[in-house]
């Protein structure tokens, strides 16, 4: 069941909504895989092919900016976001363990609810992760799977530099003002180039973030699950799904060797390094971002 609700909520603490998106509103509803329920927001026409978006480590579906996913629909796509189990306004499992693959069957579950057959698949760093499971358990789910800033668990690929390892070690300040500036602090490590990041348009973010949802126990909680999932190389070289990998070349927290090294296992995998980006999607990557997968995608899917 969709319900609207206006797009404002949904994170846009600096960046003005574009004239398309003006007279759009996310509609939000709740997808059930067992006794988990997951919160997704939809945007644009249903009868359109839909790309699912898919975050990364404690990170909630507003992170996904409104406008950001507006541009993904200018180029003709429904949008869905949703939080994974464990943040944002998805259930919390206290004292319970998942799976990689229980992640992956949420978003199955999201698809089911909106009665999608198959969508194009996009996730960043857990997310890529996450996407790169969905190809090897539900292949016949999906279109297309662009994995970003991820790896496949292949040890020696994409490891974290000591100071951006420090940082996801680090547990996150409980208070919301330590909370924020430690957003900022860690997005001039492992972040994009320095004219790329707006310290402002960080905190006020981040402030959004904490606000929704602060819970650093499911975070630790998705760590155990990416952990106990090892490598994935041998069953991600069965993939015959379009694949398009991309990476930040300033990427700190998870190295471009695991970008590449990831279309280096996936045949037919095709690997684009965006120069100046790191372990984050400022406003400024998005042109370019958007540009690249749907050129992907349309180079791979029939019209």
């Amino acid at each position: 069941m969709l319900s609207e609700r206006p797009s404002s909520r949904c994170g846009d603490c600096s960046v003005d909504l574009g004239t398309t998106l003006l007279s759009m509103e996310f509609q939000s509803g709740t997808a059930r895989h067992g006794d988990v329920e997951i919160h997704f927001e939809s945007l644009g026409d249903p009868d359109r092919p839909t790309l699912l978006l898919v975050n990364g480590l404690g990170s909630q579906c507003v992170n996904y900016d409104t406008e950001w996913c507006g541009r993904f629909g200018d180029e003709g796509f429904r949008v869905i976001r949703f939080d994974n189990r464990d943040v944002g306004l998805s259930s919390k499992l206290d004292g319970g363990a998942y799976s990689l693959s229980d992640m992956a069957d949420d978003a199955v579950a999201v698809l089911d609810e909106v009665g999608v057959s198959r969508a194009h698949a996009m996730g960043c760093s857990l997310g890529g992760m996450i996407v790169q499971r969905l190809a090897i358990d539900h292949p016949d789910r999906l279109l297309s799977v662009t994995s970003v800033m991820s790896r496949t668990g292949e040890p020696g690929y994409g490891d974290s530099s000591p100071a951006a390892l420090e940082l996801l070690l680090t547990p996150l300040p409980p208070s919301r003002a330590d909370y924020i500036e430690r957003q900022v602090a860690a997005l001039h490590v492992y972040g994009s180039k320095p004219e790329w990041l707006d310290d402002g348009e960080i905190r006020g973010r981040a402030g959004v973030a904490f606000d929704r949802c602060f819970c650093p126990a499911g975070v630790g909680r998705q760590m155990n699950a990416v952990l106990a999932d090892g490598s994935r190389d041998e069953q991600l070289r069965n993939v015959s799904l379009p694949v398009l990998v991309l990476h930040g070349s300033r990427d700190t927290l998870i190295d471009p060797s695991g970008g590449r090294h990831t279309a280096e296992v996936i045949p037919g995998a095709r690997f684009v390094e965006i120069e100046g980006m790191g372990h984050d999607y400022p406003p400024a990557v998005w042109d370019r971002w958007v540009a690249v997968w749907s050129e992907f995608v349309r180079g791979v899917i029939p019209a």
